[in-house]
């Protein structure tokens, strides 16, 4: 064979290996870096998962909920996943809490809306998933800690204000967020315990409303037209005002009508600043979501923790509001 030819094909199989050699170096540093990024991310992912079930994902209050949750986050290396029905749904909610179970998750934050919360609870921790409630609580469960307004409290604090800014003389109608719902039942029962104290107040009605402007404004409605001298409205849910303003204005009774409804929602604090609502019992929706992910990892750290952590209650009246959007100023 010709030396040259020789030479050649030498040349050009030394030439395809180097290539071969410099393509699968280029691979192989390819896929070392996506084994880094890979081995990144993992190292980067929370410390732990949690999972937030409130009442209703489309309310103002459960939004500030989930808010304080997922400010958490960061703080304590954990990944919150917030859940819940578009409108209140209890049945909804136990079946997201059974697929938090299912799903192993690190800990479980959940509003026990009723009884049937009470076992999915202990099945939970007797898996080994630590459970918090909030807002409304579950005291014959397993779980670890309540996060939320002292509801009975809160019904006290409604009752006082009544007494107050009506000098003891009313006639009472009342709309509860729901006769099942212990938080409700408790928010009644500590309301109606201060102003039956008083000779001058009398209740005369009281119905529920399915947690919905529409269905309070109806059943709000539906009291004043049958009970012609109702002269005052506490509502335990915080579209209750809402529609008590509504069915007021619809009968023209507006302005003879004094009422103090729950939680201090945009629409609840412009009616406060028009002089359609008197009072707001204010709580702490941002607190209670915050909190609960900072018992959580105590619980799991088996630091010491209380097993009732009662956030703030106050009441708001329209003097209040210079005041309260002074300080939001201030904060933003």
């Amino acid at each position: 064979m010709n030396r040259t030819i020789l030479y050649t094909i030498l040349l050009l199989a030394f030439l395809t290996a180097s290539g071969f050699s410099l393509y699968f170096y280029h691979q192989s540093q390819v896929d070392n870096e996506k084994i880094s990024v890979m081995l990144t991310s993992q190292q980067d992912l929370p410390r732990y998962h949690f999972v937030l079930i409130g009442e209703e994902m489309n309310h103002e209050y459960w939004r500030l909920v989930g808010q304080g949750a997922k400010a958490a986050e960061k703080d304590f290396d954990v990944f919150v996943e917030y859940v819940g029905p578009k409108r209140s749904n209890p049945d909804e909610q136990l079946k997201l809490f059974d697929m938090a179970i299912k799903s192993k998750v690190d800990g479980i934050i959940v509003q026990a809306l009723n009884d049937q919360f009470t076992p999915l609870i202990d099945q939970a921790v007797e898996q080994g998933i630590p459970v918090i409630t909030i807002d409304t609580d579950s005291e014959g469960s397993m779980r670890g800690v309540y996060i939320g307004t002292d509801n009975y409290e809160a019904g006290q604090l409604a009752g006082k204000s009544l007494v107050e800014d009506t000098k003891g003389e009313a006639t009472v109608a009342i709309i509860s967020g729901s006769f099942d719902h212990d938080l409700h039942r408790l928010r009644v029962k500590g309301f109606t315990d201060i102003v039956e104290q008083i000779n001058g107040i009398e209740i005369v009605a009281i119905e529920e409303a399915a947690i919905s402007r529409v269905d309070a404004e109806e059943k709000a409605y539906n009291m004043l037209a049958e009970h012609d001298n109702i002269t005052a409205f506490y509502g335990t849910s915080s579209y209750n005002g809402v529609g008590i303003v509504a069915a007021a204005k619809s009968l023209k009774k507006e302005s003879e009508m004094y009422v103090i409804t729950f939680d201090a929602i945009d629409e609840n604090l412009q009616l406060l600043k028009n002089g359609e609502i008197n009072a707001i019992v204010e709580q702490q929706p941002f607190e209670m979501g915050y909190t609960s992910v900072e018992k959580m990892i105590d619980m799991i750290k088996d630091k010491p923790f209380d097993d009732v952590y009662h956030t703030e209650l106050s009441i708001i009246r329209d003097v209040d509001l210079p005041i309260r959007n002074h300080q939001k100023d201030g904060d933003s």
